[in-house]
Parts: C-alpha cells; sequence; structure tokens
C-alpha cells in the first residue's frame, strides 16, 4: 500500500511538470487576459444598455454608476463561471469515476483550463477595482473572497490538479445573478415590489443549494477521497484544498445567515395586517 502511495506521489508530480508545458502557459496568459478584456466590455456595455432599460440611471451619482457597472460583469462572469462548471461537473465525463483511470484529482483539459484562466481574469479585474475604489465596492470582506479564490484558483490552474473541487466552488457563483438584482431592484427604488421578494426568496434558496448543501458535498467528497486528497502536491497544494474550501463556507454561512434575517424581516413585513 505504501509504495502505491508513493507511485501515486510521483505521478501527481508528474502530471503538474507535463501540464506546465509552454504552449499550456500561453494558454493560461490568453485566457486571463480574455477575463480582462470580458470585464472591460461588459462594464462598458452595461453603462451603455442601463439607461435603455432603466431611465434612473442617468440621475445616479459616480458611485452608483460605477458598482451598477461593476454588477453589471460580476454578473455577466458569473453565469458564465456556473454553466460552464456545470458542464464539466455533470455534463462531460471529464470527472466520471468510471469513465476513467486517471485520479479524480489529476484530471483537467485545454476547456477547463481556460475557464479557469477567465475566471482569473474576472477576479483580478474585480479586485483591482475594489482596491482601487476602496471602500467604494466592498469592504473587508471582499477581499478575503477575492484573495482566497484568485490563490486557489491559480494553483488548481497551474498544477492541473483538484479542478475538479474548483469547480464545485465557481459553481457556486450561481448565486451572484441574485444577490446583483437585489442591489439594482433597491437602488431603483423597488424594495417593495414584488420582483424584489421573489428575488430574496430565490436568492435564499439559491444560497441554500449552492453555497451551503453543495459545501456539504464538497467536504464529504474530500472525505469520502482523502487517500487521493493526500496526493496533492504538498504541502501547499494539500492545506490550500482544506483550508480554503473551509474559510470560504464560513462566509458563506455568514452571509446565508444576513439573507435569511432579511428574508425574514421582508414576509414579515408582507404579511404583517395594515392597520388603519
Amino acid at each position: 500500500m505504501e509504495g502505491r502511495n508513493m507511485d501515486y506521489a510521483v505521478s501527481a508530480y508528474e502530471t503538474i511538470s507535463d501540464h506546465a508545458t509552454l504552449s499550456n502557459q500561453i494558454l493560461w496568459l490568453s485566457a486571463v487576459f480574455g477575463g480582462i478584456i470580458m470585464c472591460k466590455t461588459v462594464y462598458e456595455l452595461t453603462g451603455i444598455i442601463s439607461p435603455l432599460v432603466y431611465e434612473g440611471f442617468i440621475k445616479l451619482d459616480k458611485k452608483k454608476k460605477l458598482e451598477w457597472k461593476n454588477r453589471g460583469f460580476s454578473t455577466f462572469h458569473a453565469m458564465f463561471a456556473a454553466i460552464g462548471s456545470l458542464y464539466f461537473l455533470v455534463i462531460s465525463n471529464l470527472f466520471d469515476e468510471h469513465g476513467q483511470k486517471e485520479l479524480i484529482i489529476n484530471r483537467s483539459s485545454v476547456s477547463s483550463d481556460t475557464l479557469l484562466g477567465i475566471s482569473i481574469g474576472y477576479f483580478l479585474s474585480d479586485f483591482a477595482m475594489i482596491v482601487w475604489t476602496y471602500p467604494t465596492l466592498g469592504g473587508a470582506e471582499y477581499f478575503w473572497h477575492h484573495g482566497l479564490s484568485l490563490f486557489a484558483i491559480v494553483q488548481s490552474l497551474i498544477s492541473g490538479q483538484v479542478q475538479f473541487y474548483i469547480l464545485i466552488v465557481l459553481f457556486t457563483e450561481i448565486t451572484t445573478p441574485f444577490v446583483n438584482l437585489r442591489w439594482y431592484l433597491d437602488v431603483a427604488s423597488k424594495k417593495n415590489s414584488t420582483l424584489y421578494m421573489l428575488n430574496g426568496i430565490a436568492m435564499f434558496v439559491g444560497w441554500l443549494v449552492a453555497r451551503i448543501i453543495l459545501f456539504i458535498y464538497l467536504f464529504y467528497h474530500l472525505y469520502t477521497h482523502f487517500d487521493q486528497v493526500k496526493l496533492v502536491y504538498y504541502p501547499l497544494g494539500f492545506y490550500t484544498l482544506l483550508t480554503i474550501p473551509s474559510a470560504l463556507a464560513l462566509m458563506n454561512l455568514f452571509w446565508f445567515w444576513k439573507i435569511a434575517k432579511g428574508m425574514v424581516k421582508t414576509l414579515t413585513k408582507l404579511t404583517k395586517p395594515h392597520t388603519g
């Protein structure tokens, strides 16, 4: 058994070496650059399209206009990342337990590398805007979230390992459009609308499924595949895989608590009988 584990460990390091070829490095840099261009393009398009959809956009102050457009490319990336992650995790056979002999921690593809590279471009763009405009676009929690996400995704891209777990975390971006729509409706003075209420319920359910239950599955998968997890390049990759999802899970629980409080408050107002 020890000899087999040693063989797997050697194989893991060989996988990293084989993965970081010059052609792959060019692909990664191109994908990251493409992600940055994507963010810039959607940012500008959001500024052009928004006045056609919402007349009040013109009257917003500079800070709100900046955040409005920032949330535009945030929403676009979230949908792109969630759909891409869902494809690799569920539709393709890249991570099929019985479809390949390769350890699941070592599986990657040109397409999955490209997705991770584009997401790195997004997180770099958003992180730069958060720093440049601080605290307009968010506080310390966003520094931690983006910093940890970037660190984990970059490691996975370069090593070619644990992309299965990275894509699970990326899929949780599916909740971001609901969060952004809530902000848009708030700014547009639509907090009392039916859409605001329905979006709040959808955000609660989506967060529960994608950021709580799915993380429970992630930790369960880590536990049941710990023989492979121990073979992730040591020690940086191994401890990163154990600590970053845990840190993100704590953040998700904190935000879920705030979302739940907000939903309860909204539903209480709606069900409270009106008095003369």
